[in-house]
């Protein structure tokens, strides 16, 4: 993989058959040393590339012209894969001597004060064979540049080309393929030709990148145009392998909506293009002017409603302002709260409540020690960092919407693109432009939230109703573990024909608050929508399957033990687990506090009795082939797998690790047929 500063330029899209995709947005590192708001109209390298590819062959060859300004030593770099065949500095015949860094070979360009500086590097080598039976995991975790009759994939972080560590640099990209293959790169398509000589295409883009990824495949193209706010025309394209061409015109009116929607809510698009490209392995990627989609992940029926809009919307956050890494990623949290939750929201009020009740949940499966402060979070890494990054950042910005009101909020987000189009910015960026708009100060409301791990755990402490001449007066006393916090609690008053929510401020250990009320209150409940990021206690936060996933702590009972049962209770673990179980007895459960428990339905009847807890709930012990369920007991969360067979098993292996958000699943095979979540009970004190 590429990498820059710290960081590894990655964007892609984890997916399964029963939730909304997860997105993960690779940061564009950037090296900036004072100001977090930066105009990269000073960052003025330039690559013009021309490159062959063969994808049969596994070739690549190619020649990069490299300009700059910079008058500082550069370090040029490229895979390890390949070989320079020759480099010009100025004109002049470059002796190589490189540095081997493993996946990257380097060479040290001295600084000069010539301007501007004229790199010429050509080179070739052999491409990786496509293959396509990867799950996304292994996609990922490979950054190879690959290549077969199937699809081209050569992602920036392969180093497929020679280039400038650390600098930001706009290009262009001429492309050259065999026919009936077709290429893209992110930016615009002047032009292309389609002959018996080959494929061709050149690509410019012009604002400063961090990085170039390049696709190709057998595409069938599809085309149509649209007009942005401000008249100008944006192509629009679908480059999909022929067996889902005729998703094609779905997706292009679907980016036409989303394109209008974040104009009017944004400002104008800041690009000329967007292309939707089908990839062969199952996963995805987002660029600017595009998105990278696996084709089982196209076919998927939700995505155009979904998925396919957050894409959209990083071409305003995070390719159309680029976040300040060093003090934080901003722009996941951002696009999540206005692509994923805003869909929720336009769904209704209980689908935009289950989502960020899903957010708690989540948020209380982790352990301490993956916890870390919002403004660390740069790019996901795993399931931690999704719940951190994207979800914690979206209730951020839900609960600052919430104090500063939908006007005031957009006004602000208009303000900051304005002031920060194609420029680095950071989240004292963000912190200023909602300063200016609304006129308050939000210093500790961005620190608590940016700075602070964990989350506040807020309870009732005691709610009294009394009776006068003059109507009802309550008096409710909130408790918070952690003083530090300066909080807006939503509480629910309950009367016998209505329910009114007053917002209180509390920013001690204990404060008692009073009201009255001309009706009689029954009882009042503590932030019953869940719009405050809080720490949900036992009863607010039913254990889901996830829980034992980011526990690393998890230990695993197996209770077959021997033969094909065995055997495969091991492999599902794994794959629950995203790594190697580690396997415990009965007798060393009692430490942990989180337990995956497989076996059989005799064995687990039986560990259920011996353990003293609950059995099989009811809904899973007639129909299905096997059953996953959560209980508690004892402050320890207990995840069981139980199956007819050894085969029953086996089916559970690929679907059932998609399911972390439930709290239970019956399956038929490998088929879902029944799944959901315990209920929540909301904190709350009945009036006597």
């Amino acid at each position: 993989m590429r990498i820059s500063t710290a960081l590894v330029r990655m964007r892609s899209i984890f997916y399964c058959s029963i939730s909304l995709l997860f997105i993960f947005f690779s940061p564009l590192a950037v090296s900036v040393s004072s100001a977090s708001s930066l105009a990269l109209d000073t960052l003025t390298a330039e690559y013009d590339i021309t490159v062959h590819i063969d994808p049969v062959a596994q070739t690549i060859e190619g020649r990069n012209v490299i300009t700059t300004k910079s008058t500082d030593e550069l370090i040029l770099a490229l895979s390890s894969r390949f070989k320079v065949t020759d480099i010009l500095v100025d004109g002049i015949s470059f002796k190589l001597e490189n540095v081997d860094h493993g996946a990257l070979q380097t060479w040290r360009i001295p600084s000069s004060q010539r301007v501007p500086k004229r790199i010429e590097v050509s080179w070739k080598g052999k491409l990786l064979p496509l293959n396509t039976s990867l799950n996304h995991r292994q996609t990922l975790g490979r950054g190879k540049a690959v290549s077969g009759s199937f699809g081209t994939f050569l992602p920036d972080s392969s180093g497929w080309y020679p280039h400038i560590k650390g600098e930001l640099a706009s290009y262009r990209v001429s492309l050259k393929m065999p026919q009936g293959q077709r290429g893209i790169v992110a930016g615009k398509l002047v032009d292309e030709s389609d002959s018996d000589e080959g494929y061709h295409a050149r690509f410019e883009f012009p604002f400063p990148s961090e990085g170039i990824d390049l696709m190709g495949g057998p595409y069938a193209v599809e085309t149509d145009s649209m007009y942005g706010a401000g008249g100008k025309r944006i192509q629009l394209r679908t480059y999909f392998h022929p067996q889902i061409r005729g998703l094609a015109r779905g997706y292009l009116s679907s980016v036409k909506e989303y394109i209008h929607l974040y104009e009017s809510w944004i400002g104008e698009y800041p690009f000329t293009e967007f292309s939707v490209i089908s990839s062969p392995t199952p996963t995805g990627f987002g660029m600017p002017t595009l998105t990278y989609l696996g084709i089982n992940v196209l076919r998927l029926p939700f995505i155009r409603n979904t998925s396919l809009g957050h894409e959209v919307l990083h071409n305003w956050w995070g390719n159309g302002v680029y976040p300040y890494y060093p003090r934080g990623n901003w722009s996941e949290g951002l696009t999540t709260f206005m692509a994923d939750y805003a869909y929720k929201e336009r769904m209704g009020p209980e689908a935009a409540k289950e989502m960020r009740l899903g957010w708690l949940r989540d948020f209380a499966t982790l352990s301490p020690d993956q916890d870390f402060v919002l403004e660390k979070f740069t790019t996901r890494t795993h399931g931690a960092s999704k719940i951190i990054g994207y979800n914690k950042a979206a209730m951020m910005f839900l609960m600052l919407r919430d104090l500063l009101g939908n006007e005031g909020f957009d006004r602000a987000l208009r303000l900051f693109w304005s002031q920060n189009k194609f420029r680095v910015a950071s989240w004292s960026d963000l912190q200023s432009a909602f300063e200016t708009e609304s006129g308050k100060e939000l210093q500790t409301f961005f620190e608590q939230w940016l700075t602070y791990t964990g989350a506040p755990s807020v309870r009732i402490a005691e709610a009294v109703r009394t009776y006068s001449e003059s109507g009802y007066h309550v008096t409710v006393t909130l408790e918070q573990e952690d003083s530090s916090y300066s909080l807006r609690v939503p509480i629910a008053v309950h009367t016998e024909g209505d329910v009114k929510i007053k917002t209180f401020n509390i920013d001690k250990e204990s404060q008692t608050f009073s009201f009255e009320s001309h009706t009689k209150p029954i009882k009042v409940t503590l932030d019953p929508d869940f719009r405050l990021f809080r720490r949900l206690t036992p009863n607010e936060a039913p254990p889901i399957l996830r829980q034992i996933m980011v526990d690393h702590s998890t230990e695993t009972v197996l209770l077959s033990e021997m033969g094909d049962a065995r055997d495969v209770s091991r492999e599902l673990a794994g794959k629950l687990l995203r790594r190697t179980p580690k396997i415990a007895s009965l007798a060393d459960t009692d430490k942990v506090t989180s337990v995956l428990v497989i076996g059989l339905q005799d064995e687990v009847s039986k560990w259920l009795n011996l353990n003293k807890l609950p059995p099989r709930p009811f809904n899973m012990r007639r129909d299905g082939t096997a059953y996953a369920w959560t209980t508690r007991k004892d402050g320890v969360t207990f995840v069981v797998v139980s199956a007819k067979d050894a085969p029953s098993l086996q089916a559970l292996v690929r679907p059932l690790p998609h399911y972390g958000r439930q709290s239970y699943i019956v399956f038929d095979g490998t088929k879902a047929i029944e799944r959901g979540t315990w209920p929540a009970r909301v904190q709350e004190i009945t009036l006597n």
